[in-house]
């Protein structure tokens, strides 16, 4: 996952991770603002019941949710572009 300019692309995914996450803290701050309602506004999707695999020996639970707002979308699409720019 290289690119061009011999940039990782480990960075990449660091680069939209952060971008997710803090944006996706910013919209919960914004959701109580009157004017900013809008950035709060999530969808949450994944597997709200968990997956269970008893083997008798070992027993494992598998569960993943996602919620994505509009302003952890913003922060994703900021985080491309401000690893473009570097």
């Amino acid at each position: 996952m290289a690119t061009a300019k011999g940039k990782s692309g480990w960075i990449l995914i660091v680069f939209i991770l952060s971008g997710l996450v803090v944006g996706g803290l910013l919209g919960e701050i914004a959701s109580s603002i009157d004017f900013l309602w809008w950035l709060g506004y999530s969808q949450t999707f994944g597997l709200p019941t968990p997956l269970e695999l008893d083997l008798n020996i070992i027993q494992l639970t598998f569960s993943i949710i996602f919620k994505i707002n509009i302003a952890s979308i913003m922060g994703m699409v900021a985080g491309i572009f401000i690893y473009k720019k570097i």
